[in-house]
């Protein structure tokens, strides 16, 4: 650059920023439109090759798929339910006949076995989409008309309702408090003005980017895009650019210090910095699109979704970034400026005596700080991924919950989300028999034409007929999937049944098998894509295995303290059964990402000053922009809780704390504590394992030092 004609030194860079203003002012509104092809539906979150997703497509035949039923439950406000009122709830939902949203005609008003509660059953159409509460509210005001009675609404449409408003407003509120964290820890870590706000306008463009894409693809119906996905999208992004723009920025720092030459600056900044942000995103990218081998379709939708914000991230980095720093030079950094001493390990005083400790005493270091976190592991088996409690799906007070609550006091537990079993008609009796006679299930009937089980002539479809199964368990309890497997080992026994259960409990059972099963598959895989990428980066076999093994010994170390926080100090019952696989993707990868950062400084300064020498200034030089990374990330994707869902707070704090946890203890002392303490051979078999380094000056070349 230094070289270059001087309109070329300034214009390259002016073309690189409005071109990227154009992407910003063009694409950034598809930040906050999203979730127009966002879908909330409860079947997005199914195995696909599971026997309950089996279900759900014979039931085709039926008609029944085509409908989402609303469970009315009316509790009197007396001792009991009269003659009176029953008639008066059957008369109230049978008004709604006709009406907008509403298919068929309504179920008559069920007395509770303790004849304090009545229910029925409003069949709506599937895809109301915002039309849904609207359609509810008019559900519950015809409800209403029972005399000293309450009405509440539960069952899968008032679910998806509370699910629907869970996620309102999730485009402005999630960005929102994630770009806030993270410019008031910029301003307060790096005292600059414009600097922070052109790492967030960098991370903006990115996510706008990002969104437009995914817009595009779900449009046409090549990805799919759920809340979560969207939610997890947005802090991804904005934390993944924010990343890498530090990086980056401290990089040119120092190069800007080093040679007063803001061009020469910039271009020396993305080349040095190039391998650590392409390898770190390579592994965040890659590491997601391994969520393509679940069986589980939100995660599948994820693993491409991910990855292309990953991508665009890398794109505002390493060119949005640069031509505006190569524009503004130190003006970048006001009012503080890069001084000379930036250039060097000199300029990092606390960093300076945080290496020294480590240098001092190495062995120390890293046993306690290894047995500190084997400890915290310790805790990680006795994290419940069992799935979430009804009650607990949503953090807040939904009136869905409310109502299952009611229902669960006043009829059987699986009342409302019975057991579903379709089988060959002419063996209907013998799969009903089979039914009743499994252990935990509390009744069973053939569904006939008008959508009641046990009334009427079975409907027939196809040669099959489907068959209602209540449970005697609450549909979201551990007894009530036990109940699923003994009822599936009791009608596959009959000949020629050909039967399959499906229904609410057994979609429960195949997630959580299903999510087990992921796992086993995907986290090997990943290992392995974040191990031939740190061989690639570092030309080294025994570091890359050394830090994979401090990562993932981080990640058990965090799901041990996250089982503790979740039961005693949040009250959880238990973790969705993808929380594991999610945090072990988000954190193994992101955690990865610090070390990359750290380790490819490490060798960079090895090659000159010898492998101790090299961590020491590695560590002093990358300690207090990795760290601050640390915070933004942990800061944005706590931003996650703002949306009252377990599943998302739960991935929220693992990643939060796992990312502190990382930055603070795995990436400042025991990765640095092992690497003095083993010596040069770590880095076999590259020549720095045979003391390649030169080591200058008067300190003592790595290879005479012992630990």
């Amino acid at each position: 650059m230094r070289t270059a004609p001087s309109w070329a030194r300034w214009l390259v860079p002016l073309v690189l920023l409005l071109v990227w203003l154009g992407v910003g002012g063009t694409l950034g509104p598809y930040a906050g439109k999203l979730g127009e092809v966002a879908t909330n539906d409860q079947a997005a979150f199914l195995p696909q090759s599971a026997e309950s997703t089996k279900v759900l497509e014979a039931r085709e035949a039926f008609d029944q798929s085509e409908t989402l039923p609303a469970i009315v439950v009316w509790t009197a406000d007396g001792n009991r339910v009269t003659e009176a009122q029953r008639a008066a709830a059957t008369d109230s939902v049978g008004t709604l006949v006709g009406s907008t949203g509403v298919v068929g005609r309504p179920s008559p008003a069920l007395l509770s076995d303790d004849g304090r509660a009545l229910q029925a059953v409003v069949q709506l159409e599937p895809d109301l989409g915002e039309e849904l509460p609207a359609v509810l509210d008019e559900v519950r005001a015809a409800a209403q008309n029972v005399p000293d009675s309450e009405a509440q609404i539960a069952g899968p449409a008032a679910s998806q309702a509370d699910l629907s408003d869970a996620f309102a407003g999730i485009d402005g509120l999630l960005l929102g408090v994630a770009l806030a964290a993270v410019l008031v820890i910029l301003l307060l870590v790096y005292r600059s003005v414009l600097l922070p706000f052109l790492i967030i306008l960098g991370s903006v463009f990115a996510l706008g980017l990002a969104c437009a894409v995914v817009y595009a693809l779900a449009e046409r119906d090549v990805v799919r895009v759920d809340g979560q996905v969207q939610g997890i999208l947005s802090i991804l992004v904005i934390g993944a650019a924010t990343d890498y723009a530090l990086l980056l920025a401290a990089r040119f720092r120092e190069e800007l210090a080093a040679r007063g030459d803001r061009a020469a600056a910039a271009v020396a900044a993305v080349r040095r910095s190039f391998g650590a942000i392409t390898a770190s995103a390579a592994t965040v990218a890659l590491g997601l699109l391994a969520l393509l081998a679940s069986d589980l379709t939100n995660n599948r939708a994820l693993g491409p979704v991910g990855a292309i914000g990953i991508v665009c991230a890398v794109l505002t980095t390493l060119t949005f970034l640069p031509a505006v720093l190569a524009l503004l030079g130190r003006t970048a950094y006001w009012p503080s400026r890069p001084k000379p001493s930036d250039a060097s390990a000199e300029g990092h005083a606390v960093w300076r005596r945080v290496a020294a400790r480590v240098d001092a005493r190495p062995r120390l270091t890293w046993v306690v700080t290894g047995l500190a976190l084997a400890a915290l592991a310790a805790f990680s088996p006795t994290l419940s991924a069992k799935g979430v409690p009804l009650d607990e799906i949503f953090v807040n007070d939904a009136p869905s919950v409310a109502a299952q609550e009611t229902i669960s006091e006043h009829f059987p537990g699986g009342s409302g989300n019975p057991a579903v079993i379709i089988a060959d008609a002419d063996r209907a009796d013998a799969v009903t028999t089979a039914a009743k006679d499994t252990e935990g299930v509390a009744s069973a009937g053939a569904v006939s034409a008008s959508g009641r089980p046990g009334t009427g002539e079975p409907q027939v479809a196809d040669g099959r007929v489907l068959v209602d199964a209540t449970l005697d368990a609450a549909a979201d309890s551990d007894a009530a999937k036990e109940t699923i497997e003994r009822l599936r080992e009791n009608v596959h026994d009959v000949p020629g049944a050909d039967a399959l259960v499906g229904g609410y409990t057994a979609q429960q059972y195949d997630t959580q098998q299903t999510a087990a099963h992921d796992r086993t598959v995907i986290v090997p895989v990943v290992l392995v894509i974040i191990l031939l990428i740190l061989v690639l980066l570092l030309r080294s076999l025994f570091v890359p295995v050394l830090l994979v093994a401090t990562v993932a010994l981080n990640f058990l170390a965090t799901l041990g303290v996250s089982a503790l926080v979740f039961e005693h100090l949040l009250g959880f019952g238990g973790t969705d059964a993808s929380v594991p696989l999610y945090g072990f993707v988000f954190l193994v990868a992101l955690g990865v990402d610090y070390n990359i950062f750290l380790m490819s400084r490490v060798r960079e300064e090895a090659l000159v000053h010898g492998s101790r020498q090299g961590v020491l200034r590695g560590l002093t030089t990358t300690g207090g922009v990795i760290t601050s990374a640390g915070v933004v990330l942990a800061a944005t994707f706590a931003a996650l809780m703002v949306i009252p869902l377990a599943f998302l707070v739960q991935i929220a704090f693992i990643v939060a704390f796992g990312v502190l946890l990382d930055t603070l203890v795995v990436r400042s002392l025991l990765v640095p504590a092992l690497v003095i303490d083993i010596g040069p051979r770590i880095w076999w078999p590259s020549a720095l394992a045979r003391g390649g380094g030169r080591p200058v000056g008067p300190e003592q070349p790595a290879e005479q030092h012992s630990a």
